[in-house]
């Protein structure tokens, strides 16, 4: 556990489209202002780099030491801060696919941790089928890293959130990160629900930064991006706009709850509770 008290965090929602130029300039331009708010700790959305059509996916998918990543390193270090640059489309040598990674910039610039994401949205929502599994591979590693507080972040992205067991295997951490590009309709539905019992299941703060408004025809993200306590309760909601909203994370609020509701300490799976085949 960290010996500082508190963590200043952020997450920024954005409209990313395909205009990377433009979102360059409001990631850029969200992750400062948060910066100037006190943020120690700054969590970007899902493919906040280019969120479009496959094409336009690809023609701009890259290395983590492309473009994006160089941006990432350099805000990090400039203004001294714990970055986690949401997620890009990484292109990697000799593969056909690429991965949904997201990278832990450290307030020296360095990369602390990179982790591909583990579940791939092949669904069917409102009548839109989305089929990441077309162009991406998924990730093969569960990931957790360590801030500058001392503090352990646990690495999620977006459709990871509706799996438990990922964040089981990151039980002990105090911070978990999701960025995200929620649908309109599973924001609306499930976003809520699932942030807070991912925090309060793993008795951990939870920053979850999402994408809001359309990026192609019938594809919308919901926004209501948040930040959310061990016991649950929500610390901060974004409005339906591109912003960023901060909370101060209480790290003895969480070592109390760890301490008088000690569930982590007291899971067990008895033999009677596994299924039989």
């Amino acid at each position: 556990m960290t010996d500082a008290k508190t963590i200043r965090a952020a997450a920024v929602q954005m409209n990313s489209t395909g205009n990377v130029a433009a979102n360059l300039e409001t990631a850029d331009r969200l992750v400062r202002a948060a910066a100037r708010d006190g943020a120690e700790l700054v969590v970007l959305p899902e493919k906040w780099h280019v969120l479009a059509g496959a094409e336009v996916m690809a023609a701009h998918a890259q290395p983590l030491d492309g473009p994006a990543g160089g941006w990432g390193a350099a805000i990090a270090g400039e203004l001294g801060i714990d970055l986690i640059a949401g997620s890009i489309l990484e292109r990697r040598p000799g593969q056909n696919r690429y991965a949904n990674t997201s990278v832990h910039y450290g307030p020296d610039g360095g990369v602390r941790a990179a982790y591909s994401k583990l579940h791939l949205f092949d669904v069917e929502v409102d009548g839109v089928r989305y089929a990441e599994s077309d162009m991406e591979e998924a990730g093969d590693r569960v990931v957790s890293s360590v801030l500058a507080t001392g503090a352990r972040i646990g690495l999620s992205v977006c459709y990871d959130l509706r799996f438990p067991e990922l964040y089981r295997a990151l039980a002990g951490v105090e911070v978990i990160a999701v960025p995200s590009a929620f649908t309109l309709a599973t924001t609306r539905d499930h976003w809520d629900v699932l942030l807070r019992a991912r925090a309060i299941e793993n008795q951990a703060f939870v920053v979850a930064a999402n994408q809001i408004g359309a990026f192609l025809p019938g594809h919308r993200s919901g926004g209501r991006s948040a930040i959310v306590d061990p016991w649950g309760v929500v610390l901060a909601r974004a409005p339906d706009r591109e912003t960023h909203v901060i909370a101060d994370l209480d790290l003895t609020q969480l070592e109390r709850v760890r301490r008088e509701l000690p569930a982590l300490a007291h899971r067990r799976l008895a033999p009677s509770m596994r299924l039989e085949p």
